[in-house]
């Protein structure tokens, strides 16, 4: 079988991070052959990027994620696209909208955002899109920006069918995390059934969100494989094939990665 990508993980977070050739041992293990981490604060990116250059199969965003105030004058246009030269970042974000925390005028995160997507242009690397309670702003935002001149993922997707359809109007991915395993994301089920194959990625959104089985325990890259067999089953697929497709979706969105 093709080796799966994690699309999306955050390995400097401290429930990972304290043993990193132990995480890659259980990839290995698992037929996991790259993990990509996404970044949710600029104080936090150098000890990240520390992580990423620690292993040829792992790659770095730069971005802040969207519910983190206190980075909100730091992550300005020239500081994102000078960390995104580094050659081991390959995309921006995470980035968004979410509105499911946070109260209150919040011009601050969609003008963020907005910065954020321009940096994207400029660098010519993918977006790593996050949206809670906000679809409909955040594919605004995408649309006044042109968003869809760079493209990207909209990661750990949980909304409905016709968020996915506008998303996937942009030119973006759409990538599922373990909630796609949970007994109870009837809805969500079936937008994986549907969204074109050659449009789907997978992902762990670690140490957060295990799959079944290990709901409600600290998640890792390797348990991306249990996503991916819960996609081969909905859509009534082999393994190999979700593993082989998603992993070129990976590598051909995200263009700037060395297998």
């Amino acid at each position: 079988m093709k080796p799966l990508v994690d699309s999306h993980c955050h390995l400097d977070f401290p429930e990972l991070a304290a043993d990193i050739p132990k995480l890659l041992k259980s990839m290995k293990d698992n037929q996991v052959g790259w993990a990509l981490c996404a970044g949710v604060t600029l104080e936090r990116f150098p000890a990240m990027l520390d992580i990423v250059r620690s292993a040829p199969n792992l790659f770095a965003a730069v971005g802040v994620h969207p519910d983190t105030e206190e980075d909100a004058r730091k992550a300005d246009f020239n500081t994102l696209v000078a960390l995104a030269e580094d050659p081991k970042v390959i995309a921006i974000g995470e980035t968004g909208l979410d509105y499911y925390r946070l109260t209150g005028d919040l011009e601050w995160q969609r003008e963020r955002f907005r910065t954020h997507i321009r940096a994207a242009k400029a660098s010519c690397k993918p977006l790593i899109i996050h949206t809670r309670s906000a679809a409909a702003d955040t594919v605004r935002v995408l649309k006044e920006e042109g968003a869809e001149r760079i493209g990207g993922v909209f990661h750990c997707f949980t909304e409905n069918a016709e968020v996915a359809r506008q998303a996937l109007d942009l030119g973006f991915h759409i990538s599922f995390s373990g909630i796609v395993t949970f007994k109870n994301a009837v809805d969500l089920k079936e937008v994986a059934k549907w969204v074109p194959l050659d449009r789907v990625l997978v992902e762990t959104d670690s140490p957060y969100l295990a799959p079944v089985p290990y709901r409600g325990k600290t998640n890792q890259p390797a348990y991306v494989l249990h996503v991916a067999e819960e996609i081969a089953r909905l859509r009534n697929l082999p393994l190999e094939v979700v593993a082989e497709t998603t992993t070129a979706n990976f590598f051909r969105l995200f263009s700037q990665a060395q297998p």
